[in-house]
C-alpha cells in the first residue's frame, strides 16, 4: 500500500533495512560477545530517543526523552525501530535496558494524535510503524530488560511485555496494562497474543475485557512484571538481572527465546497487510473518531 514507501523512506535514510526485508533475526546465526571492544563506550542520540552502548559490558541503555509522556508518534516509533535496529547489528552489543529520562512515566502509548482527524494514508503508514517496533523489539536476539521507571499504559505496556524481563518502581501510584477498551479501542490480535504470553489467558481476557490499569503491586501478583525495587535502585537491579542472562551461551538463550516466541511472530508477519487495513479501516470509523476526540478533550481539561 502506500504507507509502505514513506516508511521505507524514513528508515532507509538510517542505512538500515526493515524486518519485512531481511532475514527475522531467529534464524540469523547467534552473534558471540566481541573480544577486543574498539572503545569502552559510545553513544547516539536522536530527538526523542538516547542510546548509549557500553561496549566492556556489551550492555546499551535506551532511553526514552520524549516529553510531556514519551507518546509512540510516528517519529518516536521510526527512530525506536532503527536504534534498536543498529544495536541488533553491533557485534558489541548482547543487551539492552530499556527506561526513561521523564520522571513518573515510561510511556504514555501510542500517540493519539497520530489516529484522529488523519488521512487513510496516514493512518496505514503509523499502524506500520508500531507493527514494526513490535517485530523488532519482541525477536530481537538481544537480552531485553524494561526499567519501568513511571506508568505505562497501553503501547508502553507492549513495549514493557516485549522484554524479557521486567522490573518495575515500587510506586503504588505507577499503573501498568493494555488499557485499550477505555478508549473504545480493540488490542488487536498481536498485542493480545503478547499479553496471554506474560500473565496466562484468564488474567489476559479479564484485563483486557475491562482496560484495566494495575497498579504496580498488583502488576506484580498477576505476573505483569517480575520485580518491584525502589526506584533509586531501578537501573542498578536492571543492570544486575542483565549480567545473570548474560552469563549464559548467547546461541541456547537466542535458540530458546526464538523457539518460545516464533509462531506469535509469524502469525502477524503472515497477516500483516490484512492487519493494517483493519487498523484503518476500525480507526477511520466516525464513532471511533468521536471517541478519540472526547478523550483528547478530556485530556486537554484535566491540563488546564
Amino acid at each position: 500500500m502506500a504507507a509502505a514507501p514513506i516508511l521505507a523512506r524514513r528508515i532507509a535514510r538510517s542505512g538500515v533495512l526493515p524486518l519485512c526485508c531481511r532475514p527475522p533475526s531467529w534464524d540469523r546465526a547467534p552473534r558471540q560477545p566481541p573480544r577486543l571492544p574498539l572503545a569502552p563506550c559510545r553513544a547516539f542520540s536522536n530527538n526523542k530517543i538516547q542510546v548509549e552502548l557500553d561496549e566492556s559490558s556489551g550492555v546499551a541503555m535506551m532511553k526514552f526523552k520524549s516529553p510531556p509522556v514519551n507518546s509512540l508518534s510516528l517519529d518516536f516509533l521510526t527512530e525506536f525501530s532503527i536504534s534498536l535496529e543498529k544495536l541488533e547489528n553491533d557485534r558489541a552489543c548482547r543487551g539492552v535496558i530499556i527506561t526513561s529520562t521523564i520522571p513518573k512515566i515510561f510511556s504514555s502509548g501510542l500517540d493519539i494524535m497520530e489516529m484522529c482527524g488523519k488521512n487513510m494514508e496516514h493512518y496505514g503508514e503509523f499502524w506500520r510503524a508500531v507493527q514494526e517496533m513490535w517485530l523488532r523489539l519482541y525477536g530481537s536476539n538481544m537480552v531485553t530488560v524494561a526499567a519501568v521507571n513511571g506508568s505505562s499504559p497501553a503501547g508502553g505496556c507492549l513495549i514493557a511485555l516485549s522484554c524479557d524481563y521486567r522490573i518495575m518502581a515500587e510506586n503504588p501510584k505507577f499503573s501498568i496494562g493494555l488499557n485499550e477498551a477505555q478508549l473504545g479501542i480493540v488490542a488487536p490480535f498481536w498485542f493480545k497474543d503478547t499479553f496471554v504470553n506474560v500473565v496466562g489467558h484468564r488474567i489476559a481476557e479479564r484485563s483486557l475485557q475491562l482496560g484495566s490499569l494495575h497498579p504496580a503491586p498488583e502488576a506484580l501478583k498477576l505476573g505483569l512484571v517480575d520485580e518491584l525495587v525502589p526506584e533509586e535502585k531501578l537501573l542498578e537491579k536492571a543492570s544486575a538481572v542483565m549480567a545473570r542472562w548474560l552469563a549464559l551461551p548467547d546461541h541456547a538463550r537466542q535458540l530458546t527465546k526464538s523457539m518460545m516466541r516464533k509462531a506469535v511472530l509469524d502469525h502477524l508477519v503472515a497477516h500483516r497487510e490484512e492487519d493494517i487495513k483493519n487498523f484503518i479501516n476500525f480507526i477511520s470509523k466516525e464513532s471511533i473518531q468521536k471517541s478519540l476526540r472526547m478523550y483528547m478533550e478530556m485530556l486537554k481539561k484535566k491540563k488546564s
